[in-house]
This record gives C-alpha cells, structure tokens and sequence, in this order.
C-alpha cells in the first residue's frame, strides 16, 4: 500500500518543483485507521500550510492529489494577484503596466470607431472649441467672425499652440480632435498606473485604477472633447506622480503644462505645494522638516506665477465676467436655463447641481467606482486584510489635493465667475481620489479573501469556492463593465445629417455670414467651415462683452425673421452683411415659435408671438419660395440679396 501512493504524490511533486513535500507522522500511529495524515508545506514565498490525507488504495490517492493541486493553484493566484513589486519583480509591474496600456488602447481603437463612422462627424463641445482653429489652415477662414475671435481669445496658449503644431505639420484640426483622445488616454493610464503603485505597491492594483479610470473617461464626454479639460487627466495626473516621487524638474514641466492647456488647475497645485509644507506631528500641525517640500513649493509657485501671469494681464475685448449679483438676473443662469446654475435647493446648489456643486454626477461612473467607499471600513478591519499594511504615507497626497481643491471651490463661489465655474476644482479632482480609493479598496478585498480561504484545511470546503466565486465576480464586474453599457463608449459624438447643405456652403466664398436660428446652424461652422451670426452652441453667458453683444445679435436676428415691416429686415440684413438666410420649413408659424425652448429666453421672442398671433405674416415668408437657393426636407436656405430686392420693391 505504501509503495503504490509515494510514486504518485512522488510523481506530483517532481513535476512541480517550486514546491516541497514534507512528509512528517508516525506511520504505525495510523495504519489502524487505514490512512496516513502528512503536512505540504509550498515554498516560493510565504509559507501556506495545508493538510491532506494520503489513503491507502489508489482512487482514493487521485482524489486528495486532485484536492491539493486545487490549494496549491489558488495560493499561487493568490500571490501573483497580491504580490507586491520591488526590483527583482520588475517583470511583474511590466506584465500588468501593458495589459493597462492595452485595455486603454482598446477603449481608445472604439472611441475611434464611432469618430470615423461618417464624413460628418464631431464630438458635440469641439464645435465650439475646435471650429476656429481651422484658421490654422486656411487664414481667409472666419474673417472677422465675432463667434470665431471669441473663442480663439478664451483658448489656453498651450491648447491652441498643439493645435496649430498639428496643422503646421499637415493634420487638419478635425482629424486631430479625433485621433489624439487615444494617446491622451494611454498617457492617462500611464501616470495612473505609476501613481497607484507609489500609493500600494502592487501591480494589480495599478491595472485596477487605470482601468476604472479609462472607463469612466470613455463614459463622459471630457476626454473626447479634446477640449483644455481634456488634458487635465494626462497633465494632472503626472503631475501627481511626479510629486509623489520627488522628481522636481519633471513635476515643474507638469505644472507649467498644467498652466498652458487647462489654468483653474494650475491653482489646485499651488495648493497642494503649499499644504505639503504643512505636517501633522504628535496630534497636532506643525511645519514640516522635509526641506524638500519647500524647494518644491518655492519653484512650483514659481513656474505658476509665470505661466498664470499673461492670463492675469490680459485685457480681453470680450470681458470682463458677469458678477454673481447680475448673474443671478440673468434668466440663462436661472434653475431652467440653459446654463442652469443658481438652484433655489441648497443641496443642489452646493453638492450635485452642475457648475454650482462640489460633487459631479458621473462621479460614480461606472459603479465600480463605488468600492472607493468600502476601504475606511476595510482599514477599520485591518486585520483581515494584511495588504493593508503596505499602503504607503503617500497616499495623504490625495488629502492634500481634496483639501486643495475644495479651498478653490469656496474662492471660485466667493469671487463668481471670476474663477470660472467653482465645481470644476472638486470635479476632476474627486474623480482622481475614487479611481485611486476603488482600486486599492478592490485589491484589499481580493487580498482578503485570499487570506481568509487560506487559513482553512486542504480540503476544497465552502470557504474556498466563495473566495474562488467572489474573486472571479469582482473581476468580471471590473474588466467587463462596458459589456453591459449600451453603446459604449459614450462620448458625445454628433453625426451631421445634411452633407448637401454642408457642401452647398462650402461652395460659397469664404467670407459669406449665415444668418439662422434653427438647431442645423450649429453644425456649419465645423462641417462647412463657414460663419453663422448666431447659434445655440455658442450661447455662453459668462463674458459681459461676448454674451452683451451675442444676445443683441439673436434678439435682432428673431425681430427680423418675425417682422411684418419690410424695412426692419432690409435694413437687419444691410447691418450684419448677412448673405444666406437659414430657416427650418416650419419657422414663421406660431407653434414653431412656441416650442422651440432656446428662442424662449430672448427679449423678442414674446415680440414675435405677439405678431404671430395677431394674424401678422413675416415680411420673410414671400421670400421662402422666391429666393430659395438650397432645401430638403427640413431647411430652407435663402439668398439674402434677392430677400433685399423684394422688399425694395
């Protein structure tokens, strides 16, 4: 009996020689029960003790064999799922850094995808962030375009440069608002992944973080955009690294970049420098003795005070900012205006509303993220979790950036809208510090459950298949997330679906004006490369000299399209140069007037109900056959010379 087990487990072991059989009892002691109780004790590590039971027929054998394969497979996932990295492990941190890089690649090919899946594509904000760079490559484009000038003057020095870079080298604007949120997000992950390790050395941990923040990035629309909030997560992100790991002229590159492509951020690093001088000793704050923060601070506040310097001087011809005393009479800041912001719910207000709160909605996208509120309760039971003893001090630097932020949100409400909107400082900054908590919470719960199975016999018991069960949830919950969100990803990628309108005008000459209140206007400046004197997408209401000057435009531009008198619109179409008329079939009637909510916060909206009502037909509508250079089934464009004609006679 003896003779015909010992090959077997002989046999078992030779072929895996990471681990060692020591065979240790007293044979006679158990030969009266017909079996032999030996101690496996698997080397490669720390010491996982199991026991077994080596019978004395041959089934039998095969059946405890098959369960100590079982124990020695789930410590070994065990440790490669756990494992913390040092220098002998380097392959290790490589294996889990590319399977990162490559799930945000995979991301990046299917935001790709739907960027290409037509001639008219665009993601919604480049319409208003992207169209005027096309100037880059055509300088007789947008010539004098008030919409046009205004956003080039509210675009960061560093954005616009890297967007004239590019089309210096022969890649249109367009084409590189698409391409480029694909190397943002490897980049992203990158530093993601590096500063997740500084925080809890293990590999896994990293992959968890980059991965739960490439999909949150692919479920906003931030990232896509390519506009200066899109940079925030690569630039802010190695800055972030960079400080954690003291390497000063890297860290002062960031920051610079930081100033250069998205500017309110620059001021939540400033900051974090000048919090890092403070340290908490002995209950209670004292200033702290690593010299090395100081130097940081100096120089950092140093480049900050540079690179911030223009925008401080500018004298923009658009400014200055509307004050909070005459925003809040303003009815597009209103709880059900376009740009909503003053809420009469003070929660609303302070915490969710958009803008206006600390916390944004897509906070807990996707919610996975959600396991970020599990890990004060995980450090409470520390015990349980033995990982938790290797997270490392750095990981204050994500209080020091709540602290940093949330000081800029109450300075952005104190001096509205000076500071832009005040929820963008907490925004991006609390999404950071979930990403990383929901991480390393998630690693601590697998690292766990590992621990607890372990502690139990070789016997494959309950204890062992739910810990098997619970790993292999959580990781299908985290990799395979956007298999259950529809169309995935959500990045806000609008389809224009009028290609004849779009070629008709770029057929025209350059430096035509477009006059139009239907939603299609929105699209021509970025398919048909050609000016609109107003459009819904460029409402914004926070520079008195901009939005002064576009609400005259629109509140001229609905009196003229609804006026009975003929020499209002003459003499409308004489005062802008306009030259095409753009109208939707249906917008001299009464229930276009009514239902088109844009139209309805503008001063002559009531004007043109009013006419409408009266019975008073548009002196525009004669025009609507007999000048018409262009229609389908929605639009109707008209040639403003012949409208002008027709009402000389």
């Amino acid at each position: 009996m003896r003779t015909s087990v010992l090959p077997k487990v002989n046999k078992l072991l030779d072929c895996r020689p990471r681990f060692r059989l020591k065979i240790a009892c007293g044979w006679e002691k158990h030969l009266k029960s017909g079996a032999l109780e030996s101690q496996a004790v698997f080397g490669g590590g720390s010491h996982i003790k199991y026991w077994f039971v080596v019978a004395l027929d041959s089934a039998a054998a095969n059946f405890y064999l098959r369960r100590l394969l079982t124990a020695m497979f789930l410590a070994r996932l065990h440790k490669f799922l756990t494992a913390t990295v040092d220098e002998k492990s380097r392959s290790r941190a490589i294996f889990w850094l590319t399977l990162s890089l490559t799930f945000a690649a995979i991301y990046g090919i299917l935001g790709l995808k739907q960027a290409f899946s037509g001639e008219y594509v665009v993601q919604d904000d480049a319409r208003q962030h992207v169209f005027w760079m096309m100037r880059f490559v055509d300088l007789q484009l947008f010539p004098n375009d008030f919409i046009a000038n205004y956003y080039q003057s509210v675009a960061p020095a560093g954005y616009s440069t890297l967007y004239k870079i590019a089309a210096t080298i022969g890649i249109h604007p367009l084409l590189f608002h698409k391409i480029l949120p694909l190397f943002l997000g490897l980049i992203s992950s990158y530093y993601c992944f590096g500063l997740c390790l500084e925080m809890l050395p293990v590999p896994m941990t990293g992959f968890i973080a980059s991965l739960l923040l490439n999909q949150h990035m692919w479920m906003t629309d931030d990232l896509a955009s390519t506009t200066p909030r899109a940079f925030i997560y690569p630039i802010f992100l190695g800055f972030l690294y960079y400080l954690s790991r003291s390497s000063l002229l890297p860290c002062l590159g960031a920051i610079a970049l930081i100033g250069l492509f998205y500017p309110p951020y620059a001021l939540v690093a400033a900051g974090i420098l000048v919090l890092r001088l403070v340290a908490w000793e002995n209950g209670r704050l004292r200033l702290s003795g690593d010299r090395t923060n100081y130097l940081f601070c100096s120089t950092g506040l140093g480049v900050i005070l540079l690179v911030m310097l223009p925008y401080a001087l500018d004298k923009s011809e658009f400014g200055p900012t509307y004050t909070a005393a005459e925003a809040k009479q303003m009815r597009e800041f209103a709880p059900n205006g376009r740009n909503a912001f003053f809420r009469p719910n003070l929660k609303d207000f302070w915490l969710t509303g958009r803008g206006s709160g600390m916390f944004p909605k897509s906070l807990f996208t996707p919610v996975t993220h959600c396991a970020a509120l599990l890990l004060p309760l995980l450090l409470f039971w520390r015990s349980a979790f033995p990982l938790a003893s290797q997270i490392n001090s750095k990981i204050w630097l994500l209080l020091q950036l709540f602290l940093a932020s949330l000081a800029m949100f109450l300075a952005a409400h104190a001096t509205l809208f000076k500071l832009y909107q005040p929820g963008r400082y907490t925004a991006y900054s609390l999404r950071f510090i979930v990403v990383l908590l929901g991480a390393i919470a998630l690693t601590l719960m697998i690292d766990g459950l590992g621990h607890w199975a372990s502690t139990t016999e070789t016997k494959f018991n309950l204890k062992k298949l739910v810990a098997l069960i619970t790993t292999a949830t959580i990781a299908i919950a985290v990799v395979l997330y956007p298999c259950w969100v529809e169309d995935f990803p959500d990045v806000g990628y609008v389809a224009g679906e009028m290609p004849a309108l779009y070629k008709f005008f770029q057929q025209q000459p350059k430096d035509i004006l477009i006059a139009s209140i239907a939603p299609e206007a929105d699209n021509l400046p970025t398919f048909s490369q050609r000016s609109v004197l107003v459009a819904k997408e460029y409402a914004v209401p926070y520079q008195k000299g901009y939005f002064s000057g576009y609400l005259r435009r629109v509140n001229d531009l609905i009196r003229a399209q609804y006026t009975s008198e003929r020499a209002v619109l003459k003499n409308f179409i004489n005062t802008y140069g306009i030259d095409f008329w753009m109208l939707d079939r249906n917008a001299l009637t009464l229930k276009y007037v009514e239902d088109y909510g844009w139209i309805d916060d503008f001063d002559a909206t009531p004007e043109a109900t009013l006419s409408l009502k009266q019975g008073k037909i548009p002196a525009l509508a004669p025009a609507m056959t007999s000048c018409a250079v262009f229609q389908n089934e929605i639009v109707v464009v008209l040639d403003a010379s012949c409208i002008v004609k027709m009402t000389g006679n």
